[in-house]
């Protein structure tokens, strides 16, 4: 009751009658208090900071319980008091306004999920501590000297008490009969299997070792007795008992693979639509929606497999593709080097055309590298990591090696420009290198509608250029455009309309050149992850409609790397965000001709009322 008291709070604020701005100097203020209230969250939670490149608190983890969930929930109602009591909306200008409107968006999602907090799965194939842990040693717990060094084995000896509030996590949510389907408990065995010493010899191979050893090769103190000791009596023993209890929970899991069987689990579904669209959009126009793509881009695949000559219907133009050697590498250390060299060569090429596209170029590197052993059988097939705050980390395009038939040569360019750039790097490292913004609009603020979205646009973007020239590699950029199409009749198909695995597996066998491991890896996704695989073909769709509204609206005016300026300079905001500062641009340039279209300071930011998005 007193966060839906708090709901209400927030939209009396938010409704605020702005008044012309007088005082100048609280938006500095604002934005410091911005500042402190985000850093004090980061303070709260160690890996965090590790991920950020911070420090202060490396020999620590998070405090991963319920009751910290809580309590986050708490500090947020402290929070919105301290806002209402030091702060007029009426004196913020030009940035700050826009950061009390996002700021208002966020704290409105976070405490409307304060209704379904018991309705996620802490483990899965796709997330979890159990996987968080050695994924955060190994990427991102950088060693520089002894401290270094010391921080990281504190980190291995205190597994056991992560370890332990995870069980207990999962035991809550199975008390409210709250389990995940058996299939989805057998990745997270396996992957957590992994890291368990089943003898002393094995310990030499283990990815925990491995990795200290390397890392402190050219530290003068010898630590290998203490790595030892700390994997074979505190990491090792806490996922052996996270295994079993994993293994007996086996036997209560949930059947029913999709929301709707939950206690409120349409309403959850509808708020994890808005979660991850960040606009207003039912269930029932994304199905439609999807349907339509999955018609539109099989008619543009037909076009290409006439033009290549292919005698066969597009089933089997797609068995083709799935089963040809000449569109894979080979599944050995020479073949997915092979790869990895080919993915940076698309990416170092793609670089010199950034100027073409874009004012603002991202300083941090990028760099490819595969899905370590230890999680490759579960990991996804590509996915980017962000680079440390102070850009000393490079930001990683991880691309899923374990089975290369996973990985088609004709998707590579689009997945690089996917992952890479223009795709991710791009967007997240320039939200990062923004400066006098405050931390959160710039650091670890991602909507999936908008980051997703970008991801995808990003893979058009280069066919617009005169990229994809080689028939093939424009297959599979359409092949990766309609696996996200699918993903939108799929995800409403299993949470909505009750499809069961198997149907939801057919759909993209019979509708895409996906293999079947791709596509059973997929609708697992879905399962755990409701409503997240629609943000990517609905972001897209709202950027390309934004950008065809501007060009349409200010014709001769329109510059394609001003418009990329706006979506990105501004940091990740929600897409209802997105659409009322490209409006504000427009309307700016066409009332002021004698600026010849020139952005001036107050075009990318959102000048009306902050009331929050409907």
């Amino acid at each position: 009751m007193k966060y839906l008291l708090l709901l209400l709070t927030i939209f009396s604020i938010s409704c605020t009658e702005s008044t012309k701005p007088k005082n100048i100097n609280q938006n500095l203020e604002f934005n410091d208090w911005l500042d402190s209230v985000w850093l004090a969250k980061v303070n709260r939670y160690p890996a965090l900071q590790t991920e950020y490149g911070f420090r202060t608190n490396d020999d620590k983890w998070d405090n991963i319980s319920d009751s910290m969930h809580l309590a986050e929930l708490d500090i947020l109602t402290g929070n919105i008091k301290e806002l209402t009591n030091r702060f007029n909306v009426g004196n913020l200008t030009d940035q700050s306004l826009l950061s009390y409107k996002i700021y208002l968006y966020n704290v409105e999602t976070e405490l409307a999920n304060s209704e379904f907090i018991y309705h996620n799965y802490p483990v899965s194939q796709m997330d979890g501590w159990h996987t968080k842990i050695p994924s955060t040693l190994i990427n991102q717990h950088s060693i520089r000297n002894i401290k270094d060094a010391e921080n990281y084995l504190s980190r291995v000896n205190n597994v056991p008490n992560v370890i332990s509030q995870l069980i207990n996590n999962l035991k809550v949510r199975e008390s409210k009969n709250l389990v995940a389907p058996s299939f989805i408990l057998d990745y997270v065995i396996q992957s957590s299997e992994n890291l368990i010493v089943k003898s002393l010899i094995e310990i030499d191979s283990h990815p925990i070792y491995l990795d200290f050893k390397e890392k402190t090769k050219n530290i003068e103190v010898d630590l290998d007795n203490e790595i030892r000791e700390a994997i074979t009596k505190n990491l090792s023993p806490a996922y052996f008992e996270l295994v079993s209890y994993l293994k007996v929970l086996k036997s209560k899991s949930n059947s029913n693979i999709g929301v709707w069987s939950l206690n409120n689990g349409n309403e959850y579904y509808s708020y994890s639509l808005k979660l991850n669209n960040t606009i207003e959009i039912t269930s029932e126009e994304i199905y439609k929606y999807g349907l339509s793509e999955v018609d539109r881009i099989h008619n543009e695949m037909n076009l290409i497999k006439n033009s290549l000559g292919f005698d066969g219907d597009l089933q089997s133009f797609f068995k083709f593709m799935r089963e040809d050697s000449q569109f894979y590498f080979k599944n050995t250390n020479l073949g997915k080097q092979n790869y990895l060299d080919s993915a940076t060569a698309i990416i170092n090429t793609m670089k010199g055309e950034l100027p073409k596209l874009f004012n603002v170029l991202p300083k941090t590197e990028l760099i490819v590298k595969a899905v370590e052993p230890f999680r490759e059988q579960s990991a996804g097939k590509a996915f980017y990591e962000p680079p440390s705050v102070d850009g000393k980390r490079p930001g990683i395009y991880y691309a899923n090696l374990y089975d290369m038939s996973d990985m088609p040569i004709y998707q590579m360019e689009a997945l690089a420009y996917h992952e890479g750039i223009p795709g991710h790097h791009m967007q997240i490292a320039i939200s990062q290198e923004l400066e006098g913004l405050p931390k959160f609009r710039t650091i670890g603020n991602l909507y999936v509608g908008y980051v997703e979205g970008w991801g995808l646009y990003s893979e058009l973007l280069p066919k617009e250029i005169g990229y994809y020239s080689n028939p093939y590699s424009d297959f599979g950029r359409l092949a990766m455009e309609l696996w996200r199409a699918c993903r939108l009749v799929v995800d409403v198909g299993i949470h909505v309309k009750q499809w069961d695995r198997q149907k939801a597996i057919d759909y993209y066998n019979n509708n895409t050149p996906a293999t079947n491991s791709e596509s059973l890896g997929m609708v697992d996704r879905h399962i755990v992850m409701p409503g997240q695989a629609t943000g990517y073909k609905i972001g897209m769709r709202h950027i390309i409609n934004l950008r065809d509204k501007a060009k349409n609206e200010l014709k001769d005016d329109f510059d394609i790397r001003k418009f990329h300026d706006l979506v990105l300079k501004n940091g990740p905001v929600p897409l209802f965000i997105l659409s009322e500062t490209i409006d504000n641009w427009i309307n700016n340039n066409k009332s002021n001709n004698d600026e010849q279209g020139e952005m001036n300071e107050t075009d990318a930011l959102i000048l009306t009322d902050p009331t929050l998005g409907k």
